[in-house]
Formats: C-alpha cells, sequence, structure tokens
C-alpha cells in the first residue's frame, strides 16, 4: 500500500492497465462453480489410474491410511490457502509467490516458492504432453490393432496441436468450458476404471502381498507408493491464482465461493480417488499394472473411450497449469523489460512455451520418472508444508495450541515424504534406466 501512495497518478494507470491484461487479474467476475471445476481439473490428474499400482506398493493398512491423511492433510493446507488470499485488508494475494513474499519477505519469499512452483508447473505440462501422446495412440492402437504403428512422438506432435490454439485464451475465464470438459472428463475415465475392474471380479489366485520379497526392495518400493500418491494432490500450485479471478468485497469476500468451489472439488476427488484405488488393487493385487487401463485389456471400445477421455482430460489440466508460468512471463517481459502490453507479445511467449514442452515431451517420453525425483523435491513442499509454514510466520499461532500442533505435524509428515519419495524415484530411474531413449 505505501509502494501505491508513492506512485503518480500516471503510473498507477499504466500498472492498472497491465494488470487488467495480465491472466491472472484480467477478470475478475468467476462464480463459485468455475473454481469448482478448475480445482478438479488440476488435481485429479491421470495419476489417479495409478493410485491401484501405489496402494500395491503400500500394502492395504498403510495404503488406505496414507490416502485418507493426505486427502485431510491437503484440504486443510488448501483452506489455509484459502484464508490467506485476503489476510490483509485491501490487498489480494493473487500468485502463490505474492503470499511467499508476505511470509518470508519480498526477496526470500520469491526465492523460496517461485523454482518449486516452476518446476510443477513446467513439469505437470511436459508430462501432460507425453501422457496425452501416449492416451491417443492407445485409442488408435485398441480401435485399429492391424494398421501401422504410429511413434509416440507423432501423437505427441498431434496432441499438441490444439494447445497451439487454446493457450491464446487469454485467462481462466475464458477456459471455464474447456476445464468443465475436463473434469466431467476425469469423473468419467475413473469411473470407467473402478467399475469395469469390479465387473471383471476378483481372480481367485489373487496376491495383496509386497511385489518384493526382500526387505529392501518391499522399503523403496513403499517410497515409490508415498510418492505417487502425493503427487495426485498437486493443485495447490494454481489455488490463489484461481481464488484471484474470483470477485471480492469487505462484505463479500472471495475466500467464501472459493471454499465452497474447493469442497465440491475435494468431494469429486474422493469420488475419483478412493474407489479406483481400492477397486483396482481388490481385483488386481500385487499383478495392477502402473495404468489400470492397461490391466483391464478388454472390453476394447471401453478401454478406447477412457483414454480418450483421459486426453480430453489433460487438455483441461495442461491449459490450468500453463496459465500462471503465462502470467509469469508476461509478468517479466511487461514489468520488468517494459514491453508493451498486446497480442504479438502474448502470441509469441505462448506459442513458443507450447512448443518448447513439446519438443522436451518428443525427446524424454519417460519424463514422468525424472519429474517423480525433481518434483519431489517441490510437489511436496508446494502442497503439503509450505502453506503451513506460511500460516506460523505470519499468524504466529501460540505454541502448543491446536493450529500450532495442526501445522507442525503437517510440516513434519510433508518434509519426511519431500525426503522419501524421490528415494523411491530415483530407484526407479536405475531400474528403468536401459529402457529410456531419447525420441523413442
Amino acid at each position: 500500500m505505501a509502494d501505491e501512495a508513492n506512485m503518480s497518478e500516471s503510473e498507477l494507470a499504466r500498472q492498472q492497465k497491465i494488470n487488467d491484461w495480465l491472466p491472472i487479474t484480467s477478470a475478475r467476475n468467476a462464480k463459485w462453480w468455475y473454481s469448482a471445476f478448475h480445482n478438479v481439473t488440476a488435481m485429479v490428474g491421470a495419476g489417479v489410474l495409478s493410485l491401484p499400482y501405489a496402494l500395491s506398493q503400500l500394502g492395504w493398512g498403510p495404503g488406505i491410511v496414507i490416502l485418507i491423511l493426505s486427502w485431510i492433510i491437503t484440504l486443510y493446507t488448501l483452506w489455509q490457502m484459502v484464508e490467506m488470499h485476503e489476510m490483509v485488508p485491501g490487498k489480494r494475494f493473487d500468485r502463490y509467490h505474492e503470499l511467499g513474499q508476505q511470509a518470508f519477505g519480498p526477496k526470500l519469499g520469491l526465492w523460496i516458492v517461485v523454482p518449486q512452483q516452476v518446476v510443477v508447473e513446467v513439469g505437470v505440462c511436459i508430462v501432460y504432453m507425453v501422457t496425452g501422446g501416449k492416451s491417443l495412440k492407445k485409442v488408435h492402437d485398441v480401435l485399429c490393432p492391424s494398421c501401422k504403428d504410429i511413434r509416440t512422438i507423432f501423437w505427441i506432435m498431434i496432441f499438441a496441436s490444439c494447445h497451439f490454439v487454446l493457450s491464446h485464451l487469454p485467462n481462466f475465464n475464458s477456459m471455464s468450458v474447456v476445464s468443465l470438459a475436463a473434469a466431467v472428463m476425469s469423473l468419467s475415465y475413473s469411473t470407467i476404471a473402478w467399475a469395469a475392474s469390479l465387473h471383471k471380479g476378483r481372480s481367485p489366485d489373487v496376491d495383496y502381498s509386497y511385489r518384493a520379497k526382500t526387505n529392501g526392495g518391499a522399503a523403496l518400493n513403499f517410497f515409490v507408493g508415498l510418492g505417487e500418491v502425493a503427487f495426485a494432490y498437486a493443485g495447490h500450485n494454481v489455488v490463489l491464482e484461481i481464488q484471484a479471478t474470483i470477485p471480492s468485497t469487505p462484505e463479500k469476500p472471495s475466500k467464501g465461493p472459493m471454499w465452497k468451489g474447493v469442497i465440491v472439488a475435494y468431494i469429486v476427488v474422493a469420488i475419483c480417488y478412493f474407489p479406483v484405488a481400492i477397486a483396482g488393487f481388490y481385483v488386481y493385487g500385487n499383478t495392477v499394472d502402473e495404468n489400470i487401463l492397461i490391466s483391464l485389456e478388454k472390453p476394447a471400445w471401453l478401454i478406447a473411450a477412457a483414454n480418450l477421455f483421459v486426453v480430453v482430460h489433460v487438455i483441461g489440466s495442461y491449459q490450468i497449469y500453463a496459465m500462471p508460468v503465462f502470467d509469469m512471463i508476461e509478468t517479466f517481459l511487461v514489468k520488468k523489460m517494459n514491453l508493451p502490453p498486446s497480442f504479438i507479445l502474448r502470441f509469441v511467449t505462448r506459442t513458443t512455451y507450447v512448443a518448447v514442452t513439446m519438443v522436451v515431451a518428443m525427446a524424454i517420453p519417460f519424463f514422468s520418472g525424472l519429474l517423480a525425483f525433481f518434483g519431489g523435491f517441490a510437489f511436496a513442499p508446494t502442497t503439503y508444508f509450505l502453506p503451513c509454514i506460511m500460516w506460523l510466520a505470519i499468524y504466529k499461532p501460540r505454541p502448543f495450541t491446536l493450529s500450532w500442533f495442526s501445522n507442525w505435524i503437517c510440516i513434519i509428515l510433508g518434509v519426511t515424504l519431500m525426503i522419501l519419495a524421490p528415494i523411491g524415484a530415483l530407484r526407479n530411474i536405475v531400474r528403468k534406466a536401459k529402457t529410456y531413449e531419447f525420441f523413442s
């Protein structure tokens, strides 16, 4: 507020014009249900299809406990972020790094939040390029098994083609239809995954014991399972940016409609995650594939439909995670480099970003394995415990109160997750390194 007081009227007008152009702050007329399906699209990634595999690594008891704990902890940290969005009267923290700057200071806040947020958002965009391409290939192979094989890199290019168009939607509100379609698709393919599994029925020789026969192997597999559950809850990186699109007044702050949307989103998350994880592991035991749709195999039309739903969903998810990156790039170019806001600037930056993520996805189709390792250092903090640290730094609850204990428990569990998950991921990389090929 002091900075604004020191600005001239012309400078304030210029800053307002820039804010009206930037994607995160340009539209503040979203309804509460926009936040519901934006959060579903961001949260329920294609990673839900690997939850039965994660459960097979964790075992029945620990697996169910970790699934439920993750759901509760991430809902709590999401509530904290929604509350902190307008904790300073008259000011909105529209971006994750702005909240970090409030908690840790202008420079340190940027260095703590931005690298982690960029790793998550750019990493997820690249993974979704690979996922979209592979899912399209699966649809083709299932529906036309006798057709000539088409390499995955060409399917990635086909998947990327729609993003060269969609990436030019100016802000979150303009992509609400895309996001709604993606949210519906996530519910659809999750339902197919668990319903088709139950319809197939449990085989008589199903085995629920750990895959690895040694204690060391079982422990490392357990870490892999931890990481896969953790990465299923990664929507926090875009939550403040989503809340920024909701109108707010002192009488009706944005946290009311935002929280309503978050509750609906988390109910959908529970409906997607728990049945898929439990039904998939119940039916296939420790032989379940990393992608439950691969285990299903038949009927072909249903598997093709589910993969097509995955494609539509990751189209929406890519856009949700790309929008804050567009905002960062455009903010830097306009505010730091003093380039004038224009269609050409936006066209060049966004087209370049889509092209770069496409090329990396084509070059490194095993990127998801690498992201599980590097992302472990970014996914867990931004989702599980960074909001708690910010809450302690800003609100300073009295020691040994319920709020103090709750935050420290989340921090300890989150840090443990951040340390253990990359260990499991590194082991997977070492085991699969021989199969990794660039531009394969």
